[in-house]
């Protein structure tokens, strides 16, 4: 099923058009990598597909049309995980997590048993647990990557938006993330993440997006949307293919 759906999309900063004509769609079960050089869009399909930055076109979200979603019913179904987000005041690890909870309760109601089982498995899932009971402003900007993630992790919604979820990570729990959201999909939720390393999006995503300039340029499962012409084309790369037992890479190897 696709959970996120998009058809002839367009939006814009100001009279600065970002995305153009934009149709693709994202399914339950899968993790679907957002790939594209800087400034291509990516960040800004998200922006849309929360309805924070009107667009024209259409986007159904699980089916309905984002039009009729209301702010609390679209905050159940999509957790987001945005770009370069932080915290810096001295909140527990725990506690933070337990912000992920609040689209399921009215203001100020106390946490139930759901709540505290979601956030007690988000963290562990993000192998957080170690570090609950310590003040945010206190971690690595490593673990602080975790505990955010463990908070869009314990909404229980069934999309998952992340963006650029690896970038403060070293390559094991890089690797870690990945597994991580591949488990999620095993859950059914349709997992969405943006990019930058070819590598992780080819080895661990079942089917990429290529954005180039707004537009999309390519889509499908990683070996057809990374091909040899879309690289050159759209990241100006040579790239090299390496493939281990059952699975391939694709690495950026030269400019062209």
């Amino acid at each position: 099923m696709n959970a996120l759906f998009f058809a002839n999309v367009t939006a814009s900063y100001g009279t600065r058009r970002i995305l153009s004509g934009i149709t693709a769609s994202f399914r339950s079960g899968a993790v679907t990598a957002i790939v594209g050089p800087n400034g291509a869009g990516k960040t800004t399909l998200f922006r849309a597909a929360l309805g924070v930055l009107p667009s024209d076109g259409v986007i159904r979200v699980l089916n309905h049309d984002l039009k009729n979603w209301s702010r609390e019913e679209l905050a159940r179904s999509i957790a987001y995980l945005p770009q370069g987000s932080d915290a810096h005041w001295p909140i527990t690890a725990k506690r933070l997590v337990a912000l992920g909870r609040l689209p399921h309760h009215k203001p100020f109601a106390p946490s139930s048993n759901a709540d505290d089982f979601a956030v007690a498995d988000a963290l562990d899932r993000c192998e957080a647990r170690e570090f609950a009971e310590r003040p945010i402003n206190e971690l690595s900007a490593g673990e602080r990557a975790r505990v955010l993630l463990a908070r869009a992790l314990a909404t229980g919604a069934p999309i998952l938006m992340a963006d650029e979820p690896a970038a403060h990570l070293d390559p094991a729990h890089q690797l870690s993330l990945m597994r991580l959201l591949k488990e999620e999909a095993r859950r059914g939720t349709a997992v969405i993440v943006t990019l930058h390393d070819l590598a992780l999006a080819s080895r661990h995503c079942d089917e990429v997006v290529v954005l180039e300039r707004g537009t999309i340029a390519a889509q499908g499962a990683p070996e057809q949307a990374l091909d040899d012409a879309t690289l050159a084309r759209v990241f100006a790369i040579r790239a090299l293919r390496v493939r281990e037992g059952d699975g391939s890479a694709v690495l950026a190897w030269t400019p062209l």
